[in-house]
């Protein structure tokens, strides 16, 4: 008997050895980056040698989206959709009352939670989903080198606000990289450093903003120096009023410079976050994801925004590297944001909420799938609704009774409006119907127009424009004097 208990509890060791730990995960966003800004994925007038790195070393979905939004600051709803796991639609995307997050959620698993950086969202659900919180910032965007930062006491209150000493890429990596240093190896963690770059103020410092000017980045494909027509943000939204109409190639590509400029250097950040995984021993249980809110259109299609549901507002970046992924592999699959709600789950061992709306996306880089939804539906305020499949897209504005259909498949930049075209009137009533049942799916229930009409042509030549209160002043003597 002695000798079968004995066997037993060996057996019992054994096992307890052989399971593997569960992994920690180390979640890095950004702000406003647009899908296309990697020279990884594409784009050979960026650097970014770290985000290549997890390209190579990862898994890239390269059909990730925000799911459209309820306010004209995207990064609201799609920092609420990302930490609840349900559109917008089904949280109340500027507390988070009532919801379950998911660094709360882990942290109830064994997780130990960290955030630094951006938190949009209400200090009450931040202290609600986060063990340790240090340099977070309470808003949409500021000044990059004077945020106003705080930190979560040990009495579960925050401290003063205090305003960081460093460039903002620069204080929160930093915050990522002093928890990994005294991180107890016991239990997992999650680490959410949510940077405010490439956010404006396109203020990058000196030399990043230079290496750019000496040799200035592309006029996008769709550059146009005005939108054809009011899409519902053009003459209300801040974004629309960084730079004068019409646009010119000059400031279009001074400010991709500044944007890249914010690019590269967030990039070198990350480079110091990933050694000091490696430092630390850490790496080879760490997931790592590093995704953005939202896109932007930076000149594309005459806007400055992301307030549209075009492809460069709402398609952003997403890599998952680590153990267990597929290395420098890649999907064109749709997928969501709030998708990394019950992926996360699924990597942590920990169930996710009955009433999340995303799926995991780990079928798509374990082989079981190829695919997890055949469509994307995109909605922003009342004013624009988006479906698309894997060659057409259809936009509705219904404030104004517009329709827009694009050929993504030969039109990928969406130049050419077809909707008129009489053999297209299939495709467009097929993608109506597929919006009305995307709608009903999600709780939608605004009302779509019957039929398309020809927008009215506006030109916003000389349209006054004023500076925020968060640009600096060589940014105001360049584009607003």
């Amino acid at each position: 008997m002695a000798a079968i208990i004995a066997a037993a509890v060996l057996c019992i060791q054994h096992g307890a050895e052989a399971a593997p730990a569960r992994p920690n995960i180390l979640f890095l966003f950004a702000d406003d980056q647009r899908a296309d800004t990697m020279a990884a994925h594409g784009n050979p007038n960026i650097q970014t040698p770290n985000l290549d790195k997890l390209v190579a070393g990862g898994f890239s979905f390269l059909g990730n989206y925000c799911f459209g939004g309820n306010s004209g600051a995207v990064c609201i709803p799609s920092r609420a959709m990302l930490m609840s796991g349900k559109t917008w639609f089904k949280v109340n995307t500027t507390t988070l009352d009532g919801a379950k997050l998911l660094p709360e959620l882990l942290g109830e698993n064994g997780y130990v939670t960290f955030a630094t950086g951006k938190w949009h969202n209400g200090q009450p659900s931040c202290r609600r989903a986060f063990q340790i919180a240090k340099n977070v910032f309470f808003g949409g965007m500021a000044d990059h080198t004077k945020v106003p930062v705080q930190d979560l006491g040990q009495d579960g209150g925050w401290t003063p606000v205090r305003t960081a000493e460093k460039f903002s890429s620069e204080i929160f990596a930093d915050s990522v990289i002093e928890f990994l240093e005294k991180h107890d190896q016991k239990k997992p963690f999650f680490a959410y450093a949510a940077f405010t770059a490439p956010h404006d103020p396109r203020q990058p410092p000196v030399e990043y903003r230079e290496m750019y000017y000496r040799r200035l980045p592309p006029l996008p494909p769709n550059f146009l120096p005005q939108h054809p027509f009011d899409n519902g943000m053009m003459k209300g939204g801040r974004d629309e009023n960084l730079a004068p109409w019409p646009r010119t190639e000059k400031v279009i590509r001074d400010q991709l410079a500044e944007y890249y400029g914010l690019i590269t250097h967030l990039d070198a950040q990350i480079g110091r976050i990933l050694d000091t995984l490696k430092r630390k021993g850490l790496a080879d249980n760490t997931i790592i994801i590093y995704a953005a809110d939202n896109g932007l259109a930076l000149g594309s299609h005459g806007l400055l925004g992301k307030q549209s549901v075009y492809e460069h507002s709402m398609r952003v970046p997403l890599i998952i590297s680590g153990p267990g992924i597929p290395a420098g592999k890649s999907t064109r699959a749709f997928t969501y944001l709030l998708d990394l709600f019950p992926t996360i789950c699924e990597l942590a061992s920990v169930p996710p909420p009955p009433d999340i709306e995303g799926k995991s996306l780990k079928p798509l880089w374990d082989g079981r799938k190829t695919s997890i939804r055949d469509s994307v539906f995109l909605p922003f305020l009342k004013i624009q609704r988006a479906v698309r499949d894997e060659r057409w897209k259809l936009i509705v504005y219904p404030q104004i009774s517009h329709f827009q259909l694009f050929d993504l498949q030969n039109d990928p930049f969406e130049q050419t409006n077809v909707v008129e075209r009489a053999e297209n009137s299939g495709h467009v009533q097929r993608l109506i119907a597929l919006m009305k049942q995307w709608q009903a799916q999600v709780g939608d229930t605004l009302e779509l127009p019957a039929t398309n009409k020809p927008p009215e042509k506006v030109d916003l030549t000389g349209h006054p424009r004023k500076p925020d209160q968060w640009q600096p002043e060589w940014i105001v003597k360049k584009y607003f004097d």
